[in-house]
């Protein structure tokens, strides 16, 4: 091994040569060498200016350090550049440690594991100082004991199911490799979670889960390296460790083809499945600690998973002070339902042949204490991530049922109910008797609006659910209707009252053609199946007009009103009819 950066280490010695024992002390010298010598265990000794004082035999064959050379080492740097038994990393951490050691003036506790060259020796480092100005560093070889720890626990530190590393190992393996490489871009942590692997197991059954798990694990192992370390975390999650590929180009080669290959069909017991995979990178550049590497994996992966799944995305700085502000507004998110910092406001729905209101859309908002009247978008997605959702639904169920009994009676209340509110579908119909009952709005006076994927989840579950709201009076409607690639399915699977118009199809933008026919079907497949439509978002005159001519009579946007806070409503309702008048429709 060459000197390299050991030579611009070095420390000169104030002599010409280690510096020789007291002549009267010799005969104490002889036997204190004898027994150091007759240690299990390499042991040098060296001064506070890192002048090398004694080596005893087993840095010969230990750490494979030449007799001869070893006769010409004046300081601890010449005798770790002599120890051909440790690889260049190996040997600057034992430099740096000793440095650190010396220049604080404290040992170094607890021992330090070193794993040098090819792994198949490990050491155990300690450092300790004696007297005032004497050091003595020590490696222990521990390499039998490792093997008899691992040999004695496999079952510990193997996933019982894939066979691979668990997260127990990972973590060790992970403090023992980084510790060599902080701050060189030489260690690579690769985090992966299967997409759609919950519908496997929710549709075929745990075991044909299993056995996709089994699989994605030999695919991973196959695609790797023998250098490289593959776990499984746990669930649909794995970790690989990679070593030896410095530049980003190079990992994202490797996350590419891992894509590829967990993307693959899995035929399984006559099953043909379809997963992906998402993958998070982090690099040991970017830590001071080895935790830091899962950690800043993790974060990419959110991020992956947030662009789309089937992906992977690389660590950036910029991901860790979104997670501060996520983690701030969950913070907040959970005071803000304790301290009933939210708010409805109401859009009305109006039919154009009567030129009336006919309901409100209740939307919720959150009054933050700092950054004002925060929009539905900015916190909902949250809510539904940690579980919050149910417990800000029932309250707008409430408070949407107290505010509408108060109106005429021919007008309605309109209230969203996010997927995770199905769940626990059963829990869901409770809570919607409950606020009926308690506000005594009539059940056919409140409306239901949920999304097309909410009948993708247990069908049968939700479907009993949507039978006992309507049980109570209560109408059912299809939210952002002709978004998804199921709609026309669903619309059979139960009879909706309402079907929504997404916005997307009532936005003028350039040529209609398209958007115009599709409006017109849509209004007609609502006829034909005895549901009524409205269009939402509707904004300009010339979207009205256009909505109108294309045979769709019932309109909800800002064309007619903001969503309003509850004191505004009753306003609206007495002003409405003079403030808009009906339009003529146009020909499309």
């Amino acid at each position: 091994m060459g000197a390299g950066m050991l030579d611009e280490m070095r420390v000169e010695p104030p002599g010409d040569a280690p510096r020789p024992m007291p002549s009267d002390d010799a005969h104490l010298a002889d036997h204190l060498q004898a027994a150091l010598n007759g240690v299990p265990a390499a042991i040098f000794t060296f001064d506070q200016s890192l002048n090398l004082i004694f080596a005893n035999d087993r840095v010969t064959t230990l750490l494979g350090a030449a007799p001869e050379q070893l006769a010409e080492c004046s300081t601890v740097f010449d005798l770790l550049a002599a120890c051909k038994g440790l690889d260049y990393v190996t040997a600057q951490r034992v430099g740096g440690a000793v440095l650190a050691a010396t220049a604080s003036n404290e040992p170094r506790h607890p021992p330090i594991a070193l794993s040098p060259g090819d792994a198949k020796t490990a050491f155990n480092l300690q450092i300790s100082k004696s007297g005032s100005d004497h050091w003595m560093v020590l490696f222990e070889d521990v390499t039998a004991r490792r093997a008899a720890e691992s040999e004695a626990i496999p079952q510990t530190l193997r996933d019982p199911l894939t066979g691979l590393p668990n997260r127990k190992h990972l973590n060790d393996r992970i403090a023992d490799v980084v510790a060599t490489v902080i701050g060189r871009t030489q260690v690579w942590m690769i985090l992966v979670d299967l997409d759609r692997f919950k519908t496997v197991n929710d549709t075929l059954g745990h075991p044909i889960g299993d056995a996709v798990l089994k699989i994605v694990g030999r695919r991973l192992t196959s695609a790797m390296r023998d250098s490289d370390e593959v776990a499984r975390l746990g669930g649909d999650e794995f970790a690989l460790l990679i070593r030896g590929r410095p530049e980003p180009e190079a990992v994202a080669t490797v996350a590419r083809r891992l894509i590829d290959v967990l993307g693959r069909p899995y035929l399984i017991e006559g099953h043909l499945i379809h997963i992906g995979a998402s993958l998070g990178i982090a690099s040991s550049q970017d830590i001071s600690e080895h935790d830091h590497l899962f950690k800043n994996a993790d974060l990419a992966l959110y991020a992956a998973k947030k662009a789309g799944r089937n992906t992977f995305s690389f660590f950036d700085p910029a991901m860790e002070a979104r997670a501060h502000k996520r983690r701030a507004m969950e913070i907040d998110l959970r005071k803000a339902i304790a301290l009933r910092q939210f708010e409805l406001h109401y859009q009305p729905q109006i039919d154009l042949d009567l030129n009336t209101i006919t309901g409100f859309e209740a939307l919720v908002r959150w009054r933050h204490p700092e950054h004002g009247l925060v929009p539905p978008n900015d916190f909902i997605p949250l809510a539904e991530e940690i579980g919050l959702i149910v417990a800000i639904g029932e309250w707008v169920l409430r408070e949407a049922c107290r505010d509408a009994v108060h109106w005429p009676e021919s007008i309605s209340v309109a209230v969203n109910v996010s997927p995770c509110q199905f769940e626990n579908a059963a829990a869901l119909v409770t809570s919607i008797e409950k606020a009926l009952k308690a506000s005594g709005l009539p059940g056919n006076r409140l409306e239901v609006e949920i999304t097309e994927s909410v009948l993708l989840r247990k069908e049968s579950a939700v479907l009993s659910a949507l039978h006992a709201m309507r049980a109570l009076g209560v109408r059912i409607a299809m939210d952002d209707f002709g978004t998804g690639y199921s709609s026309l399915s669903q619309l059979s699977s139960f009879p909706f009252d309402k079907i929504k118009i997404d916005r997307s199809f009532v936005t003028s933008k350039g040529d209609c053609k398209d958007q115009n026919a599709i409006v017109r079907a849509i209004t007609a497949l609502g006829i034909s199946l005895g549901m009524a439509t409205i269009a939402e978002g509707v904004e300009t005159s010339e979207e009205l007009a256009r909505i109108r001519a294309n045979g769709c009579t019932s309109v909800q946007g800002y064309h007619f009103s903001r969503p309003l806070p509850i004191e505004q409503v009753d306003g609206l309702i007495a002003g409405f009819a003079a403030r808009h008048p009906i339009a003529t429709p146009q020909a499309a």
